[in-house]
């Protein structure tokens, strides 16, 4: 009985304790510390990072959009709701350009399936809020774009 209860001491008490050990030293060693005071700094995010996605703006000031549908087809979380419309020129635009960001899987398919490249996926990940929906509209993601682009 003895020696069992010793045996039992030496594969389970002595490892955890180990263990441990370990696990307070890497506690207290600041080199290991990952966490960072996140809103006075924001993180380093890899350059493959896929955020909320923003209409893109043209040279002409207008959206760069010209409401083809294919990133609404591609979709597979199916967030994404475009009506086309047509202006005096003929340029179509989207009347309506809706996005679900809670329905939104951040897949980057409608970035690769835009053939304007006028929607992109940016670092945007900040998307907090109080309410059971979230649906940015053509104006919520061009306005986006604008606050990118302001002089700094």
């Amino acid at each position: 009985l003895r020696g069992s209860l010793w045996s039992l001491k030496d594969n389970m008490i002595l490892p955890l304790i180990k263990g441990l050990v370990l696990t307070l030293k890497r506690f207290l060693d600041p080199r290991t510390c990952v966490t960072i005071p996140y809103p006075e700094e924001r993180p380093k995010l890899s350059a493959r990072f896929r955020g909320l996605p923003e209409l893109q703006i043209g040279k002409d000031g207008r959206e760069k959009c010209v409401a083809c549908g294919l990133c609404a087809k591609v979709c597979p979380s199916q967030c994404i709701y475009v009506e086309g419309a047509e202006d005096e020129t003929h340029r179509r635009y989207p009347k309506i350009y809706e996005l679900d960001a809670f329905r939104c899987i951040f897949c980057g398919f409608c970035e690769e399936a835009c053939p304007v490249r006028a929607i992109i996926l940016r670092d945007t990940f900040e998307l907090a809020t109080y309410q059971n929906k979230d649906i940015f509209d053509k104006e919520k993601l061009l306005d986006l774009t604008k606050k990118r682009n302001l002089p700094k």
